[in-house]
């Protein structure tokens, strides 16, 4: 078991983001047991749930003649559009079937304002809403945070980045993630996280 002050943030592995999901991330469902051997390693393991209700202003289908990963501006900034994903209640927001985390204590839920995307597990993309993260890791004692999940290049990248943001250590296990990669975001997202003091690691660095 790893020290007390580590935790293991769990990235929407949700089925919408797995093969055959709304916004498949390819071959995001060899994640699965990775995470699931490296939860056994932490006494403190945090999942994030994108969560958006019907309609989010995220999705193409709410801005008429937009397509998927088009781009809109929002009263935040620029806003990629996604297919319809992970909507409150449906089966393709639950977690992955193969997901072993049963000594999770927490579930962060994001995306859940209307008309705010949110790809961080801790400040939405205003940048300015917290989720709540924060003061629950502080309450913890969590010095030093290991994210995983889906995507790399964005709810990963984002959750690591502010998880710097706040103070903390941040690392990415490389192999326990698997990106989208469109238009040279996961390139981006590294180059990102290397210069805010992210670590780049491997499940096999962590034994």
């Amino acid at each position: 078991m790893r020290r007390a002050s580590d935790a293991l943030v769990v990235v929407d592995v949700q089925n919408d983001f797995l093969p055959g999901g709304a916004l498949a991330v390819p071959r995001g469902d060899e994640i699965v047991p990775v995470v699931n051997r490296l939860g056994a390693q932490f006494g403190v393991v945090v999942l994030t749930q994108d969560w958006h209700p019907a309609g989010h202003a995220s999705f193409a289908s709410s801005h008429p003649g937009k397509r998927p990963f088009q781009t809109v501006r929002m009263p935040y900034g620029e806003q990629i559009l996604w297919p319809d994903h992970c909507v409150q209640g449906s089966a393709g927001a639950a977690f992955a079937a193969g997901l072993d985390l049963p000594h999770a204590q927490v579930v962060i839920r994001k995306g859940h304002h209307r008309k705010v995307d949110s790809y961080s597990a801790f400040l939405e993309a205003d940048r300015k809403t917290k989720t709540g993260l924060d003061g629950y890791l502080a309450s913890r004692g969590v010095q030093q945070v290991f994210c995983v999940g889906l995507a790399t290049d964005f709810c990963v990248a984002w959750t690591a980045l502010d998880a710097r943001r706040f103070g903390l250590q941040a690392a990415v296990i490389e192999d326990a993630c698997r990106a989208l990669d469109t238009a040279g975001s996961l390139e981006a997202a590294w180059k990102a996280m290397q210069k805010a003091g992210v670590r780049r690691l491997s499940s096999a660095s962590l034994r």
